[in-house]
């Protein structure tokens, strides 16, 4: 299964200039832990960063710092685990797990962010496919119920 498939399309982004304040901001309206941060907005938004809930408190609040006028930049990780939109979920999942990430940027062949693969995704796919195995026994025992009358 290809990850452009599975993966959450509607990610939320901001730059490395916004305030850690407006990310908290973000991160609320949108629900989600999380922000992919975007070398320009206005542009091709290739991924760059990305800065979670954590990284908020543990950084910003834990160091006292003042989200109003830290940037996301400074406390963002850089060092971004991404996957190609058209690549198998299992070598995502695979990545994410040599690298200890939980959420990998999907990008499209030009390398903008097309959308996100999460641990929820995951867990959500999971679920699909061991439902999988019950819907089939129903719809043939529902089919066998109706031939056999």
């Amino acid at each position: 299964m290809k990850l452009k498939n599975v993966c959450t399309l509607d990610v939320a982004c901001c730059t490395g200039t916004t305030t850690i304040a407006e990310a908290a901001r973000l991160m609320r309206q949108h629900h989600t832990g999380n922000l992919v941060v975007i070398d320009d907005a206005d542009e091709e938004r290739i991924p760059v960063g990305i800065i979670t809930d954590r990284d908020i408190v543990v950084e910003v609040l834990g160091r006292a710092l003042n989200p109003a006028i830290t940037t996301v930049a400074s406390v963002m990780s850089t060092q971004v685990v991404v996957a190609d939109a058209n690549e198998d979920v299992a070598d995502a999942v695979d990545r994410m797990r040599a690298h200890g990430v939980r959420r990998i940027p999907v990008t499209g062949d030009d390398g903008a962010l097309v959308g996100i693969f999460t641990l929820d995704d995951l867990l959500k796919l999971n679920a699909e496919l061991a439902d999988a195995p019950i819907a089939i026994l129903v719809k043939e025992q529902t089919r066998e119920n109706r031939t056999r009358r």
